[in-house]
């Protein structure tokens, strides 16, 4: 069975809760996992092994043929090949993507990696060694499918705030019928009505949920470092305005 719809990122944006949210619907079946990472880490698998994790969901279908199927992997949105890979697979899917305050993001991302052991660096460092990290790791992935970057899953805190440059790609594929491009700030303020939003999207009936709670919300109490977030801040601002411009939104990002 393939899937309808696909949350694609951004990571640290909400896509565990709505994903949560979304299969306690009746007519949503999950994936095996929330996160396949079919198109970015396991694409050698090949298409067989991607169907067979919605196998539940295949067996579930029969009994209730207007039930639809997803996942969510946050990596698919900044990886380079996946839009790709998902337009020659899936070019009829559903695509929602969270966005998130990239300066916020970045930090939550960063502590995220710290929490997960992966990064020893104080976020002042690992922000400016950002760019020699990544060196190279854009384009090790596109010529390689079997490449897998380390660096470019784990260290990249600012480039995955550039939204912009991601949604142009996919956009330069998909049409923009087939996105819902929602906020991740409206998601936490008020999930009831980007839970509605959704299933509007995806054709499915309304359905109130007892309860919206915060799922894989980050622990960490850290004092506020303002001199970062003022360069954070500065460094966002031309991607902000042109994702605004871009999209017709405006997110309301400024600190």
């Amino acid at each position: 069975m393939q899937p309808d719809f696909l949350i694609i990122g951004a990571q640290k944006a909400g896509t565990t809760s709505l994903y949560a949210y979304l299969t306690q619907h009746p007519q949503i079946l999950s994936a095996k996992e929330k996160e396949v990472h079919f198109f970015d880490l396991n694409f050698d698998r090949g298409t067989a092994w991607y169907e067979s994790q919605f196998e539940i969901a295949s067996s579930a279908q029969n009994l209730n043929h207007r039930s639809i199927s997803g996942e969510a992997t946050p990596y698919y949105l900044f990886h380079p090949c996946v839009p790709q890979r998902v337009y020659n697979y899936l070019p009829q899917v559903k695509l929602i993507v969270l966005l998130r305050n990239p300066v916020v993001r970045a930090i939550s991302h960063y502590h995220h990696e710290v929490r997960l052991g992966f990064e020893q660096l104080s976020i002042e460092q690992a922000i400016e060694q950002e760019s020699t990290r990544l060196q190279g790791e854009v384009e090790k992935l596109r010529s390689d499918d079997n490449y897998y970057s380390y660096n470019h899953q784990h260290y990249s805190y600012l480039s995955r705030g550039i939204y912009i440059e991601q949604l142009k790609i996919w956009m330069s594929l998909f049409p923009k019928e087939q996105f819902l491009i929602l906020s991740a700030e409206d998601l936490y303020s008020n999930p009831a009505a980007i839970f509605k939003q959704v299933l509007e999207f995806l054709n499915l009936p309304d359905y109130e949920l007892k309860d919206y709670g915060k799922y894989n919300a980050g622990t960490e109490k850290n004092p506020s470092n303002h001199d970062l977030e003022q360069q954070l801040t500065n460094f966002f601002q031309p991607y902000n305005q042109q994702l605004n411009d871009f999209l017709g939104l405006d997110f309301n990002w400024d600190f």
